[in-house]
């Protein structure tokens, strides 16, 4: 009957669950990244200092599954050391701490340049003219395609701790907002937030830091914000996790909403170990 079909549906996912439990063990007993290794990227990052200790423990099995679902490849002579990856690949993964790998599924690699790296662009000038141009960047997402990186950019220390800059988490930002198809600064919201709050929260915010620069005011963000919606996601998710202090205090909405995607609440996690 129905009932008996259910309760067999439910114990044949609990033992696929358990078998997929001990397979992910037995991996990451062989993949684990190596507590030196480990504990020398915690030393390196005031990010992950922040975590306690049964975060940066779930952290380091969520950055070594990710090293063994992705492959790393140095340009420019570029040689890629485990140092690197792992520095990399934890903080990929703070943004997906409370979440899942899979929202870093559909491709697989990462490129590293030792420098910017110049790419060519095709701008729109207000006559309506196309105009080639070059640009020098620190990073870049492609959907479906790779994450690149300057290492000058990603390196610790390539900015100064706590200023809201860096270039990992918002490249991975730009990962995570594709994941509904082109980047436009809506990923996949969960089932418990609501689109048009989102959209309502990051609109204000977008048009008032909009408005500030063209009357030429301070801001509390990178102007690079202003770009377009998906720069003022990547933006602020820097923000979010790198001073989350001032993005609370400058558009406390918005950290809520960023707050709920990412499930952590980075200020609440400094003032805990303080």
């Amino acid at each position: 009957n129905l009932r008996a079909l259910k309760s067999l549906i439910g114990q044949v996912s609990e033992i696929l669950t358990s078998f997929k439990r001990s397979r992910v063990a037995r991996q990451l007993r062989k993949t684990r990244i190596p507590e030196l290794h480990w504990q020398k990227t915690i030393s390196q990052l005031r990010l992950l200092q922040q975590l306690n200790h049964s975060e940066q423990h779930h952290l380091r099995e969520l950055a070594s599954q990710f090293l063994q679902m992705k492959a790393f490849s140095g340009a420019g002579d570029l040689t890629i050391n485990d140092s690197m990856r792992i520095l990399i690949a934890a903080q990929a993964c703070l943004l997906i701490l409370e979440l899942d790998l899979s929202y870093f599924d559909g491709w697989h690699e990462i490129i590293v340049y030792p420098d910017a790296f110049v790419v060519q662009r095709e701008t729109l000038d207000p006559a309506g003219l196309v105009h080639e141009a070059r640009q020098a960047l620190g990073g870049e997402a492609w959907s479906r395609g790779p994450v690149i990186l300057s290492w000058a950019d990603a390196r610790p220390g390539a900015h100064q701790s706590g200023d809201g800059a860096n270039v990992i988490l918002h490249e991975f930002a730009h990962k995570l907002d594709m994941l509904n198809g082109s980047a436009n600064g809506m990923p996949p919201l969960h089932h418990d937030m609501h689109r048009e709050t989102w959209t309502s929260v990051f609109q204000q915010a977008y048009d008032d830091l909009q408005g500030k620069l063209a009357s030429h005011q301070h801001v509390a963000i990178n102007p690079y914000a202003a770009e377009n919606p998906a720069e003022f996601f990547a933006v602020t998710t820097e923000l979010f996790f790198d001073n989350p202090q001032r993005l609370l205090h400058t558009y406390p909405d918005l950290y809520t909403q960023l707050r709920l995607f990412y499930r952590q609440d980075p200020y609440q996690r400094q003032l805990n170990r303080a």
